[in-house]
């Protein structure tokens, strides 16, 4: 059985947002903590990441912000989700951030069907996330998209098909997603284990390799750059 990156890469180029954005009108963005000017405006609040976040993507006359697979960030800390004297601090981010207006429809990238949805609630947390399950070339795989609208989740159901293309949810606001900027976290999942409605998107360092194997870079799927 082929490798599940391998099946990704093999795979046309596909979108989890709007399809009428183009691939020209995205942007990298770095979220770590090698991005001084990041460290220098010290965002906090919800309202501080996106005028951090949409003044890059208006200065560079983009439309969406993407980036921070395996991406060590300090954004963390504000939230004891990530932080507790329990465990180790978790601030590698595992999936594919997409960043832009809230309402952006997301799509389904391949054919798939609801595994599984939950309002994640709390600071930093996912809010609204729905993981659907996919079967490629006999590979069973997952996507998970985090921070979503409440409407994304309202009226759904378990083992609902969603085609290539199709609309399932849309992007929420701050009020909702776990206090965030408007985005989609975005993350392929080999093994999703006895996880329901959420699966972790940020590690420790100690896990990374685990998470690595576990959790393959989206954009082999995506292809944006």
């Amino acid at each position: 059985m082929k490798p599940l990156a391998s099946i990704l890469k093999s795979l046309p180029p596909t979108k989890v947002i709007d399809s009428n954005i183009d691939f020209s009108k995205y942007i990298p963005l770095d979220l770590s903590i090698t991005n001084q000017e990041l460290v220098d405006s010290k965002p906090e609040s919800a309202v501080e990441f996106e005028n951090f976040i949409f003044g890059y993507i208006e200065r560079n006359n983009a439309e969406v912000a993407f980036g921070g697979y395996i991406e060590g960030r300090s954004l963390y800390k504000r939230s004891s989700i990530f932080k507790n004297d329990s465990r180790p601090e978790r601030n590698i981010h595992i999936g594919l951030d997409l960043w832009t207006k809230v309402g952006t429809p997301v799509l389904a990238p391949l054919d798939g069907k609801v595994h599984s949805f939950k309002n994640n609630l709390g600071l930093g947390d996912y809010g609204p996330t729905i993981i659907l399950e996919h079967e490629v070339e006999n590979e069973i795989f997952y996507t998970l998209y985090g921070h979503l609208s409440l409407e994304s989740i309202e009226n759904l159901s378990v083992g609902t098909l969603f085609k290539k293309g199709q609309k399932f949810a849309s992007l929420g606001n701050a009020a909702v997603n776990g206090d965030y900027a408007p985005h989609v976290h975005f993350q392929i999942i080999k093994n999703l284990g006895e996880y329901w409605g959420d699966y972790p998107g940020v590690c420790n360092t100690n896990d990374l390799n685990f998470y690595i194997e576990n959790c393959p870079d989206p954009n082999l799927l995506l292809k944006i750059t």
